[in-house]
């Protein structure tokens, strides 16, 4: 990831926050309001996700691990086809963005949607869980959601407002090393360490209505984190936070599901 632009902005946007609304909140009703860092946009940080993508995949290349099984990408890219072709009823302006989905053969439980419409799946969720296409729309439907609702770029504006400020400040002013410290810090904060607890509980839904939308079934959604739960000994894996416990998210998803099940009926 790179965030060396940053330190480039003046100080005043960077102090700045408006409130936005990302996405339309769909049957499964998420419309809270977001408060991002006036400074920051949605393309730049599109941008330094791309940047960062690209990186694992030439790592991966360089391996010989990029879509190294032909059958499980075209898996993918049917699947994402799918669900991309519903994003307008969330957020219409996704319908142009680079999409882009690839596979790494890796025993990792694992999967992405960097910002800006890049996915990644790790070959390990697929394969220990044995998916079903409807429990892959299910975990790239949360990824997506949380690419519609720009929670990489909402977690980089509370981590300056909230705890790099000072450090910001002199980085900008010039007063030391704390510019990279404070990059370092907003990478990891809004794009690596695992999402806030509301932000997970906004893609599950979101995710849930984006599958059910492309004719998956929603049920895949409980399927789905049965086997999460098992492989994991009832702990989350990572890519999905450590917050919320399976358990509660199971619940949730029954609950929501009802809101979904005529449009999941309509598309098939």
């Amino acid at each position: 990831m790179r965030l060396r632009f940053l330190l480039c902005l003046p100080l005043v946007a960077l102090v700045g926050c408006q409130s936005v609304q990302t996405t339309q909140g769909g049957n499964v009703g998420v419309s809270r309001t977001q408060y991002m860092m006036s400074g920051l946009s949605s393309d730049e940080v599109n941008q330094m996700a791309a940047e960062s993508y690209q990186e694992t995949l030439a790592e991966a290349k360089k391996q010989g691990l990029l879509n190294t099984n032909a059958t499980t990408v075209r898996r993918l890219n049917s699947i994402a086809a799918k669900l991309i072709n519903e994003v307008p009823h969330f957020r219409p302006d996704a319908s142009n963005w680079d999409w882009e989905v690839n596979l790494i053969k890796n025993d990792q439980l694992n999967a992405s949607c960097a910002p800006g419409g890049k996915i990644l799946f790790y070959s390990g969720i697929i394969d220990q869980l044995e998916l079903t296409d409807a429990e892959i729309a299910q975990i790239m439907g949360h990824e997506i959601a949380h690419a519609l609702r720009e929670h990489g770029r909402e977690a980089i504006s509370r981590a300056y407002a909230t705890q790099m400020g000072t450090q910001l400040a002199s980085a900008l002013l010039g007063l030391g090393e704390g510019g990279n410290q404070a990059a370092q810090m907003a990478v990891q904060y809004g794009l690596t360490l695992p999402n806030s607890r509301s932000n997970e509980s906004e893609a599950d839904l979101i995710g849930l209505e984006l599958a059910a939308r492309a004719g998956y079934d929603p049920k895949a959604a409980v399927s789905l984190w049965q086997k999460m739960q098992a492989a994991s000994q009832g702990e989350p894996p990572a890519f999905m936070s450590t917050h919320p416990s399976s358990a509660g998210r199971i619940q949730a998803l029954q609950a929501a599901a009802p809101q979904v099940q005529a449009l999941y009926e309509a598309a098939r």
